[in-house]
């Protein structure tokens, strides 16, 4: 299987999870639907492209593990959306040097709201695709080398503080990958938690892990999180990082 592996590391990273009242809270590991954006994004698809991002999302096999926990950040975020200078038809600039209008009951008034990220945090990602077609693994690595938009890991202040494609390799799996390549130079001492698609029983004693269920995929057509499918869980110790 041919597998690309990716690295995320950046001083903010937000993998996140469903909005909880004004809480923009996050996960452990990137959903799938990031994992989709992600490489939409650098192709140069916008969210107008539901069918190719829901094509790409279900094709999607990957792995992910914790290089670096980091430390938890919130970001405490207070606007007066009634300012002149903040009128719907003043708003900012999108990265298509458009500008995004406010619309709806929220584009007025005082508004909070706090934004979770994990700073300092290192992040590996084994990724695989199911089935044929376009996009295919050289494709994606490519457009993650030369991105068609800026990339960002989760929400647009969260820039990358280096490359995110690590190139593509041969593996069994997208957890056998993950395994065998080696930790960031900045990770963790001991095993790294992990999470995998997989469909082996086998893991569950190799790697000491557990079934969980997750929310991590995306309607890209409504924009909205959906369905329920089973990750598992675990623990895996790859080597360390070769000096020199």
């Amino acid at each position: 299987m041919r597998v690309l592996l990716l690295r995320f590391d950046a001083p903010l990273v937000a993998f996140g999870g469903p909005v909880v009242d004004h809480h923009g809270v996050v996960q452990v590991f990137p959903a799938v639907s990031m994992l989709a954006g992600l490489i939409g994004n650098a192709l140069g698809w916008d969210h107008r492209d539901a069918t190719k991002l829901l094509g790409l999302q279900e094709r999607i096999r990957h792995a992910a593990r914790v290089d670096r926990r980091g430390e938890p950040l919130i970001d405490y975020q207070t606007v007066d959306l009634g300012q002149p200078w903040m009128l719907p038809e003043r708003t900012g600039w999108t990265t298509r040097d458009r500008i995004a209008q406010r619309a709806g009951s929220n584009k007025t008034g005082t508004h909070q709201r706090w934004r979770h990220y994990r700073a300092d945090s290192v992040h590996t990602v084994a990724l695989a695709l199911n089935g044929t077609g376009e996009p295919e693994l050289g494709t994606i690595a490519s457009a993650l080398n030369t991105p068609a938009r800026p990339l960002f890991v989760g929400r647009k202040c969260c820039l990358p503080a280096s490359r995110i494609g690590l190139g593509i390799t041969e593996a069994e799996s997208p957890i056998a990958a993950l395994a065998e390549t080696p930790r960031s130079s900045r990770a963790d001492p001991g095993p790294l938690p992990a999470t995998w698609w997989s469909t082996d029983p086998a893991d569950a004693t190799i790697n000491h892990s557990r079934i969980v269920s997750v929310t991590d995929e995306r309607d890209w057509h409504n924009q909205v999180h959906i369905g329920r499918r089973l990750m598992r869980e675990g623990v895996i110790d790859p080597p360390e990082m070769r000096s020199g």
